[in-house]
């Protein structure tokens, strides 16, 4: 899926090359979204945003995520098991659970700690509610989502018990804590768009409205739009704001619960010590890394050759599964490169961004729905609500064809 000038992702680059070397390498990965980051985040996620949830499997291999059956070629783009680069097998210095793993866990360990510390003196009466609370949340849950990704690709390199345990409880947290910031974004942007929606001109593309109907019936439909535009958006603030207000009082009572100290007191010992593997295999995973590296970014390969084509139109919300999955398995692929390489990978910053547009379109469009659905609603009010969903639909369709643009590996949306 790469083009051949393109070095594999997670792969440090060689020092030097080893005479009997064949240059190929192959690597085949399980069937196997979460959903998690892992499930997904809970409300329109239901679980922590991207880490994978559920039981791994029984061998020391990372467990395969649902929705991600089969293997990709990835030079080539087609499907079945296929090589995932040069052969790196022989190089010396390949990354290993002491010496990548192990400080990268204790940092994000350390950043999850500090976090918690800001969190809980924004979070004091005199600032309650404020911007610096808010900043700490986020960077508690980004700590979270970065723990537990790497516990879910690097398990055969960890004690598979305590990694698994760990890896639950973080997808919890960062669920509970995302509902709030998730209902606050869904509600600003909906807003907006009625906004825009219901100024002076309504755009022809998005509305409801023939390209070839009167110029008098035009001018009915705005209007009517206008008039629903306000019951819509105060309908919704309604909703979302009801909402928002159950999150926060439901991140209030995790962050004082006992689950939380345990999960709180399991980080600051991994801040300090992170569990070696027992066994033989678990000593032979934890000497390189690059195994579940490669396998992170072969599922993530597939699931983005196995896309729906993109002449399939907007309203087609049974396909946005597999684009979430896709997300998910982008940001697994992401922090093993920053574990594997020490940094993020920039080619994949616009296709990321891309897919989380795509959730955040899908998720409003759902609240519009949602909200439509209402009972006893006025005409004019349904009908602002579904010009919305219309609206939003059309913002998924967007952010997919972003995404096709801007991912680097051409070749891995040829696949039908």
């Amino acid at each position: 899926m790469r083009r051949p000038d393109q070095q594999t992702t997670t792969r440090p680059a060689p020092e030097a090359t080893l005479g009997t070397g064949n240059g190929t390498g192959t690597g085949t990965g399980p069937a196997g979204p979460d959903a998690a980051p892992g499930t997904p985040p809970a409300g329109a996620r239901s679980a922590g945003p991207g880490e994978p949830s559920g039981p791994p499997a029984a061998t020391g291999t990372p467990a395969a995520l649902p929705g991600t059956a089969g293997t990709g070629t990835a030079e080539t783009g087609t499907a079945g098991t296929g090589t995932a680069g040069a052969g790196f097998t022989g190089f010396t210095g390949e990354p290993t659970a002491e010496g990548a793993l192990a400080p990268y866990l204790r940092g994000q360990a350390a950043e999850f700690l500090r976090s918690l510390r800001l969190h809980h003196e924004y979070s004091a009466p005199a600032d309650a509610g404020g911007h610096g609370a808010a900043e700490a949340a986020r960077a508690l849950r980004r700590a979270a989502r970065r723990i537990g990704g790497s516990l879910h690709t690097f398990r055969a390199a960890l004690d598979p018990h305590w990694a698994d345990q760990l890896r639950g409880e973080l997808a919890w947290l960062t669920g509970i804590l995302a509902r709030e910031h998730a209902y606050a974004n869904r509600l600003a942007r909906l807003v907006d768009a009625l906004h825009l929606l219901s100024g002076p001109t309504l755009p022809a593309a998005r509305g409801a409205r023939a390209a070839g109907e009167a110029a008098g019936a035009d001018a009915q439909g705005r209007a009517a739009l206008g008039v629903g535009a306000a019951r819509a958006a105060a309908l919704l603030e309604r909703r979302l704001t009801l909402a928002r207000t159950r999150s926060h009082s439901a991140a209030l009572q995790a962050l004082g619960s006992s689950r939380f100290h345990a999960i709180a007191d399991a980080v600051a010992l991994l801040a300090s010590e992170v569990p070696a593997p027992s066994g033989h295999a678990g000593r032979a995973a934890a000497a390189s890394l690059l195994e579940p590296a490669e396998l992170a970014e072969q599922r993530l390969l597939t699931a983005v050759a196995a896309l729906p084509p993109d002449d399939t139109g907007p309203y087609n919300e049974a396909q946005d599964a597999a684009w979430h999955q896709a997300r998910l398995l982008l940001r697994l692929h992401r922090y093993a490169h920053e574990v594997v390489l020490g940094g993020a990978d920039p080619g994949l910053t616009a296709p990321g961004h891309a897919l989380d547009l795509h959730r955040d379109a899908v998720e409003a469009a759902g609240a519009a729905a949602a909200a439509a659905r209402t009972p006893r609603i006025a005409p004019a009010t349904a009908y602002a609500l579904g010009v919305l969903h219309a609206d939003q639909r059309h913002g998924v369709e967007s952010a997919r064809a972003a995404f096709r643009e801007t991912w680097p590996y051409a070749t891995a949306l040829a696949a039908p």
